[in-house]
């Protein structure tokens, strides 16, 4: 027998086999569908009788068969896929209203960022925004738990049940007051024997920055720690000016007209990088508002990078 000549099963058979399911009776079915229950009955019974098999054991309460268990996942796939596949259609219409939300990592108006809100503004003014800036580590989580639709982060996170996608890489650079430290690449073992000033205080070595350099220092059997540990970049390289310690941090940060005169950098004499990525729940579609939000961020973090490769 061809598949072509197989009875086939409609999107609304499934719906209702799936509600009755999950509610344990028709008349819950048909309720949660907002269809009569003679309705469920008929999609189910249409279905079973098409297929010779049963699906329901009926009784007070309706219990799956072994066919019906067989079928179960494989419904709950395509019913989800088809509700999926209608938010995304919805999602196309014009932004005219709703909220976007968006995770920022902590220093992002170093990558241009600081514009975002104005430009999506001027370009849809009766869209509320809420833009969240935290540590990369607090956006992935948020994002994941659905507090935030997507996010900007500095990799590496936790990504489990996450969308990741990288934008760019900004190379971190070891920053001092002393020439002396800056007479060549800093080791993983210049690093240990440093007076660090450390900002993020709050995630400490779960910040993604920190987290890469511990990891290097535990292969060389080093252990890297802060003399003093500040919430704010600008606190942490206000102490390295005054000659308290050294730190490190992002080019974006180096190159901007907020750091301090007479401060030096010098790349590590193994490159480090932190990659700039996007995240949203996998499988999860995006709000208009929240995907215009998401384009805008990745096009300002791009032209950083653009710019960053055209400097001489």
């Amino acid at each position: 027998m061809s598949l072509d000549s197989l009875p086939h099963v409609t999107l609304n058979q499934l719906r209702a086999f799936v509600a009755a399911a999950r509610t344990g009776s028709f008349t819950a079915a048909a309720a949660a569908m907002q269809v009569s229950q003679a309705s469920v009955s008929e999609l189910i019974r249409r279905m079973e009788e098409e297929h010779r098999v049963r699906l329901f054991v009926r009784g007070r309460r309706l219990i799956l068969t072994g066919a019906g268990e067989e079928l179960l996942p494989f419904a709950e796939q395509a019913v989800a896929a088809a509700e999926n596949g209608a938010r995304a259609l919805r999602s196309l219409r014009s932004l005219s209203g709703g909220v976007a939300t968006f995770g920022l990592l902590r220093n992002a108006d170093y990558y241009l960022l600081s514009d975002l809100v104005q430009d999506f503004h001027e370009r849809h003014p009766a869209v509320q925004v809420r833009l969240v800036g935290q540590n990369s580590v607090e956006v992935a989580a948020a994002v994941a738990a659905g507090e935030l639709e997507a996010g900007l982060v500095v990799l590496p996170i936790v990504a489990d049940g996450l969308k990741v996608t990288p934008l760019m890489r900004d190379e971190v650079v070891y920053v001092s007051r002393d020439p002396q430290r800056l007479t060549a690449p800093v080791t993983i073992a210049d690093l240990a024997a440093a007076r660090l000033i450390l900002y993020d205080a709050h995630y400490g070595w779960k910040d993604p920055t920190r987290r890469q350099l511990a990891e290097r220092a535990q292969l060389e059997g080093l252990k890297l720690a802060a003399l003093i540990e500040v919430e704010h970049v600008e606190s942490a390289l206000g102490l390295v000016a005054r000659g308290v310690g050294d730190t490190f941090v992002s080019r974006a940060v180096a190159e901007s007209a907020a750091f301090p005169a007479g401060l030096g950098t010098v790349s590590f004499a193994e490159p480090l990088y932190d990659t700039i990525a996007v995240v949203q729940r996998e499988s999860a579609v995006l709000s208009p508002a929240t995907r215009e939000i998401v384009r805008l961020a990745g096009r300002m973090v791009l032209s950083r990078r653009a710019s960053s490769a055209a400097e001489p």
